[in-house]
């Protein structure tokens, strides 16, 4: 049996995951800043999506194919957008809402960023959204004032505004980000006939609490971004 590795590196965090030619086995996630070849399982070929461009020099010498949306195959038609700096996270969703979802479709990948991307009915790539993601912005808030303290991260959504500083940060930050997605999605739906005409995917490591909030959202299976990156390899 021939194993691939396909590797997710994210902003924050970088998944890897081993694909036997019909499943995958997920390795244990590993920050970013801390990822080497030295970490990767050795004597295997690697195909990678990365969004963070410094780490295919750090990563230089091994055996990694690093995806992008001029070498993906031909399941998604990137050339109506400009793709001269697509993430290829992105180019990797959006091949995956093409091969395992009905079209028009959007993917919402919920991490450090948040991001749409949006695939039509004749699988072309119509572009989508880049906001700050939870965390970033609670970071945001703390680099850039005096007073703020960065407020830990949380699974439950506040049900009520806050009454103290850190309680209406929390508000703030979790109310306004699913705000966010929900204005994002239903104007990115709009020209494909709205939410009930378009197929909507949510992603990434804080998926889960965006798809409790919105009803809409139908949370994705782990190897989903992974499937887009082994695809746009294959092809």
């Amino acid at each position: 049996m021939v194993l691939t590795v396909i590797l997710n590196i994210g902003n924050t965090y970088s998944r890897a995951a081993l694909w036997n030619g019909s499943a995958f086995e997920f390795l244990p996630r590993i920050e970013t800043v801390r990822l080497t070849s030295a970490a990767l399982p050795a004597g295997m070929p690697v195909v990678a999506a990365t969004v963070v461009p410094e780490l295919k020099q750090r990563l230089a010498g091994a055996d990694i194919r690093f995806i992008d949306s001029r070498h993906c195959g031909c399941l998604v038609d990137f050339t109506q957008v400009d793709t001269s700096t697509l993430g290829a996270d992105r180019v990797a969703n959006a091949i995956a809402l093409a091969a395992f979802h009905p079209l028009p479709a959007i993917a919402v990948d919920c991490g450090t960023a948040i991001t749409l991307e949006v695939v039509d009915a004749e699988r072309i790539f119509r572009g989508g959204a880049i906001a700050p993601g939870r965390r970033l912005m609670r970071h945001a808030l703390a680099a850039g004032t005096a007073q703020l303290p960065e407020v830990p991260f949380s699974t439950e959504l506040p049900d009520r505004i806050g009454n103290g500083t850190m309680e209406s940060i929390r508000f703030g930050v979790d109310r306004g980000a699913i705000g966010l997605v929900r204005e994002l999605v239903e104007t990115a739906a709009k020209p494909y006939g709205g939410l009930d005409s378009v197929t909507v995917i949510a992603t990434g490591g804080d998926a889960a609490f965006f798809a409790a909030a919105l009803p809409f959202l139908q949370l994705a299976p782990d190897e989903f971004t992974h499937h887009g990156i082994r695809l746009a390899a294959a092809e």
